[in-house]
């Protein structure tokens, strides 16, 4: 087992816990998200997920997509008050809005989630189209134990960085957030109820969870794809479309294998260009001290949040979040993808 201080990776063990009370700063944000998936691939959660800003601490947002094979999805999402962030040990270790809550089990290793809400019951080529019917609404619980089993893979943009950033790295690191972000990889048991059924299954996937400020501004859209495989090598990465000064984009991710996690960059990037249901090539490589490594993938899984100009936006908005089967060096596993692109 990885010792704690590997867990957190620079980080300390406080910083897995959630803010006690609402933050001076409105803008400030804690976000937990949770991307899920059965082992097997019989069904995904791709994002369930909180984001309470401070200039709304009592209104969060919360969404929960559930993605059940076929192209059945339910599209769950609101906003409501939470829980005190106080757990039984007095610690801040509760985060919670409407019917979705996180609990810090143990910092770095152990957390547990639940939902007990509702969500529209559609298909992915609806969320495509734009004619999802938001009334068409059906009960779901889905409840997850989860361990850690990869070190966080660290953001750090606190103040004392950015300081030392050059005007073109603070402007990419600005959509990541000024704060910090971690992102783990873990396994575990989930429970899901739906359709007056009950479904356990073996859960794989990543939990990611930051206390930022987040201007998005000069967001320009993404490629964000990472995954856990059964021989325990992972990898992550995040980056976006290259600026229109030349600049070079946010480009980071890791390769962790035999207990180590390396540093790497990612090419041949599969960015959103094509609103495909399954089935979309979405195979890319990375370079670290490793080497290059390629992994191939196929998306399946898949939700969308599509928003243009005809529903007020300043812009089109295509939102890419799902699953995908990743191969690498004849592996195969099941992780999350998420894509996004603007348009003016």
């Amino acid at each position: 087992m990885l010792s704690l201080k590997q867990m957190t990776n620079g980080l300390t063990p406080e910083h897995d816990l959630f803010f006690e009370t609402r933050p001076d700063d409105p803008e400030m944000r804690e976000s937990t998200s949770l991307w899920i998936f059965d082992e097997n691939g019989a069904l995904g959660i791709p994002r369930i997920g909180i984001e309470g800003e401070a200039k709304s601490w009592e209104d969060r947002a919360y969404q929960a997509n559930v993605a059940l094979g076929e192209g059945r999805i339910v599209d769950a999402g609101g906003r409501g008050s939470g829980p005190s962030p106080l757990g039984a040990d007095g610690r801040a270790t509760v985060f919670g809005a409407g019917p979705l809550t996180f609990r810090c089990i143990e910092p770095f290793r152990r957390w547990q989630m639940t939902f007990d809400g509702s969500g529209a019951d559609g298909t992915v080529q609806e969320q495509i189209a734009g004619t999802i019917d938001a009334s068409r609404q059906i009960p779901l619980r889905l409840e997850l134990d989860m361990e850690m089993v990869t070190p966080a893979w660290v953001h750090d943009h606190s103040p004392e960085r950015v300081a030392r950033m050059s005007d073109e790295e603070r402007a990419e690191a600005q959509s990541m957030g000024f704060g910090w972000r971690l992102e783990h990889m873990f396994r575990g048991k989930g429970r899901l109820e739906i359709d007056g059924g009950t479904r356990e299954f073996a859960a794989i996937g990543s939990r990611i969870k930051r206390q930022s400020v987040r201007p998005l501004t000069n967001f320009r859209g993404h490629c964000w794809q990472a995954a856990l495989f059964p021989d325990g090598r992972a990898f992550g990465f995040i980056t976006y479309p290259p600026a229109e000064d030349g600049s070079a984009p946010f480009n980071t991710g890791y390769v962790y294998q035999d207990g180590t996690m390396y540093a790497a960059r990612a090419t041949r990037i599969p960015w959103l260009t094509d609103l495909l249901p399954e089935d979309d090539d979405v195979s890319f490589e990375l370079e670290s001290e490793l080497g290059t490594i390629r992994v191939e993938g196929r998306t399946r899984l898949t939700t969308f949040k599509v928003m243009g100009k005809n529903d007020g936006a300043p812009m089109e908005f295509h939102l890419h979040q799902g699953g995908a089967v990743y191969t690498w060096d004849g592996v195969r596993t099941h992780g999350m993808i998420e894509r996004s692109r603007v348009q003016e």
